[in-house]
């Protein structure tokens, strides 16, 4: 579609969760924004669709949302009055073991820790202060280095976030406890042996009981659906089935926001950056990718452990030290037998994704970046371990490997949904070390997307924060939330 060539304030490239925060917050301080998707849809890593069988919804990339529910910029948005709604299971997360038992997050920090045994008080400990300080570190930890809002509540968060996944698990002495904080540490994507890696434990265990891990009713897509109404209503403008590969495709605008990975934006805009900038983007680090399946069921996933039954998201992956081998492995560039599988079953809390009676799962793990192996044996065998009887149930399924899914969202190079690795090199300078990681070395142009802190998730946070430098900087608007 050729683009019309109007003049614009502002103009973003791509309608991501951060695409579309970034041109949602230009668009509320008065700018003129367009928003340009190069798909028929918008959303990004936030769609659904019918990849099974007629009637079965499934979310194509990411489908449980502890921090989009928990997002400081989302959180100020009437999203609900543009047809938004979610679920929250009563038990966000289980991690069940072979002897039939399970590990879950629940609501209540004291209910989850009680459940651990003698970890209990280990367990509050840890996770308690968090808990309490979230509400007012979010913003900060959410978002660039810079001074913050509590220091030392920001302090105290940094000491246990900054270590490795590893360390803090072995404060624990059951094999339950340890278990369920390494799940929640391999969404980092890295050996849980990295420094950094116990952050993104901490933030999803705190979400959890904070407000849930809900799931959006209908699919994920009505997140993206509800942020382009709102959008929309205060007078941006969408242009889809518009893929960008140059700026000279671009309308007249001060300021232009892309929400891609440095990869992209080099191709895209690299002649108009300085040399050490183009150095240091094409020196930016991708990480691992992922396999995923859906599947359209004849009944629910016979998990042998109940609280498997009740959970929106299961963690299978057993002990702690069989997932740190086999995160270990991926990094190594080799495929486990027993990969870490992340799980979601929607259609238990959901009826309106499948048929009556019928369900659909959703699950990934983990492959080096640009696999092109079928795990789904071995994931369908790490399910059936612990849900004998599952392959049974199913009716059809649907799989994606790293290059389909880099196909299918550009983003997601090699099949990194994190937008690059997040350890400690690539935490608070992602995708560049500069004053401000938003910033190109070009006058006007941005960088939104979860190439940007805090990086991956749909939260919106990478595009507020880069809305709100381009706003200072270009239309000398401050903003603060």
């Amino acid at each position: 579609m050729k683009l019309e060539k109007r003049e614009y304030d502002a103009v973003v490239v791509g309608s991501g969760p951060n695409g579309l925060a970034a041109a949602i917050l230009l668009q509320q301080n008065g700018l003129s924004v367009l928003l340009i998707e190069g798909k028929d849809t918008i959303g990004g890593g936030m769609r659904s669709a019918e990849l099974t069988l007629p009637g079965f919804t499934h979310d194509i990339c990411s489908a449980i949302h502890p921090l989009a529910v928990g997002s400081p910029f989302f959180k100020t948005l009437p999203l609900a009055g543009y047809g938004l709604e979610y679920i929250y299971p009563g038990i966000a997360a289980a991690h069940p073991f072979d002897s039939g038992k399970a590990a879950v997050l629940l609501h209540s920090v004291s209910d989850t820790a009680r459940l651990l045994g003698t970890d209990a008080k280990i367990y509050e400990r840890l996770m308690q202060p968090v808990v309490n300080a979230w509400p007012g570190i979010a913003s900060d930890v959410l978002g660039p280095l810079h001074y913050p809002k509590h220091p030392l509540a920001m302090a105290r968060f940094g000491l246990t976030a900054l270590r490795s996944a590893t360390a803090v698990a072995d404060r624990f002495a059951t094999d339950a406890a340890k278990a369920l904080f390494a799940g929640m540490a391999a969404h980092s994507m890295q050996p849980l042996t990295t420094l950094s890696t116990a952050a993104i434990a901490l933030v999803l265990l705190s979400a959890g009981h904070l407000q849930g891990w809900p799931l959006p009713k209908g699919g994920t897509q009505t997140i993206a659906d509800a942020l382009a109404s709102y959008f929309i209503s205060i007078g941006g403008i969408i242009e889809t089935n518009s893929y960008i590969t140059s700026l000279e495709q671009l309308p007249s605008s001060h300021a232009v926001l892309f929400d891609i990975t440095p990869r992209q934006l080099l191709q895209i805009a690299g002649h108009k950056f300085s040399n050490i900038y183009k150095w240091q983007l094409g020196r930016y680090r991708y990480g691992m990718g992922v396999f995923k399946v859906d599947w359209a069921l004849d009944g629910p996933i016979p998990f042998a452990a109940e609280e498997c039954r009740q959970a929106g998201t299961v963690h299978i992956g057993n002990t702690l030290n069989e997932i740190m081998d086999s995160e270990q492995a991926i990094w190594d560039g080799e495929h486990p037998e027993k990969p870490f599988v992340l799980l979601a079953q929607q259609s238990l809390f959901d009826p309106s994704r499948a048929p009556e009676g019928k369900h659909t799962a959703w699950a990934y793990c983990h492959v080096p970046n640009g696999s092109t192996k079928d795990m789904t044996a071995a994931i369908e065998n790490q399910i059936e371990r612990f849900a004998p009887g599952f392959r049974e149930r199913v009716l059809a399924k649907h799989t994606m490997n790293t290059t389909q899914l880099e196909d299918y969202n550009p983003n997601y190079i090699g099949g990194d949904i994190n937008g690059g690795v997040i350890d400690l090199g690539q935490l608070f300078t992602r995708p560049a070390l500069r004053w401000s990681p938003y910033k190109t070395s070009a006058r006007g142009i941005y960088i939104c997307s979860s190439s940007t802190p805090p990086g991956g998730g749909v939260h919106g946070m990478c595009g507020y924060y880069a809305a709100k430098r381009a706003l200072k900087d270009v239309f000398s608007i401050g903003v603060k939330l």
